[in-house]
């Protein structure tokens, strides 16, 4: 049964544009990054939310993306959308956790995740994606990290409650490569795409906040906002693109 934090969270990420930072033109940059992939390339979108990725995916490489949320809302929002776009016979959704997907060994040319790993965390989820990646196939995904050694109380504080296991390029570099991925590049997120998911999420929040939705419930939404403002700098999301060896 949900909480009454997590009606508010729904109810303020309802209709956002994506559920995490990110924008096409990174999408098409690690696109680049990730190489040279078969004509029409077998795509998984792992936290695919309203695919904010997955449509992108799906223009730019002519190939089938599998879109995977385990929040039917949103690939409902997703199915639709692909259609407009005239992506719905090669864009299929699949409700399913990230953790158990119901998928082939082999399904994938490109494993495609954006702000979502944390959840599972980078090592499990660079163990469990592996198996679904074709001969010469490709993962690409992104991660909180820190980006001091010395990270300030206050952003400490918030991670350590978010994301406790969240570390260092330097140190997610030398776990992938542990894990047997050859690292083929990184590429930390811009400022921007922070922006292109907190300015419309605050702007939700204060439209909840005027219809009468739980200040407080509210104000635990958006303390990840206001920790970003303060703390920026010591943190990020750094794009891993990753090849089994």
């Amino acid at each position: 049964m949900s909480t009454p934090l997590e009606h508010v969270f729904l109810a303020a990420h309802e209709d956002l544009p994506r559920e995490a930072p990110g924008s096409e033109e990174t999408t098409a940059l690690l696109l680049q990054l990730a190489g040279e992939l078969p004509d029409r390339p077998r795509i998984v979108d792992i936290g695919c939310g309203t695919g904010p990725a997955t449509l992108p995916l799906a223009a730019a490489t002519g190939g089938t993306v599998t879109a995977v949320d385990t929040h039917e809302p949103y690939l409902q929002r997703l199915r639709g959308r692909a259609a407009t776009a005239g992506f719905g016979d090669r864009v299929r959704t699949l409700v399913a956790p990230m953790d158990d997907l119901p998928l082939p060994d082999g399904e994938a040319d490109v494993v495609w995740s954006d702000g979502a790993a944390y959840i599972m965390g980078f090592d499990a989820a660079l163990a469990a994606w592996r198996r679904l990646l074709a001969p010469g196939g490709v993962l690409v995904l992104t991660e909180a990290e820190w980006t001091t050694p010395e990270p300030s109380p206050g952003a400490r504080e918030f991670w350590d409650e978010a994301y406790p296991a969240m570390r260092t390029t330097a140190d997610n570099v030398a776990a992938a490569q542990r894990a047997g991925y050859t690292v083929a590049a990184t590429y930390l997120l811009p400022d921007a795409d922070w922006a292109a998911y907190y300015r419309p999420l605050a702007a939700r929040i204060e439209l909840l906040r005027e219809e009468g939705v739980d200040p407080a419930g509210l104000d635990a939404v958006g303390r990840e906002i206001r920790v970003r403002e303060q703390h920026g700098t010591e943190y990020g999301y750094t794009a891993f693109v990753l090849r089994p060896r």
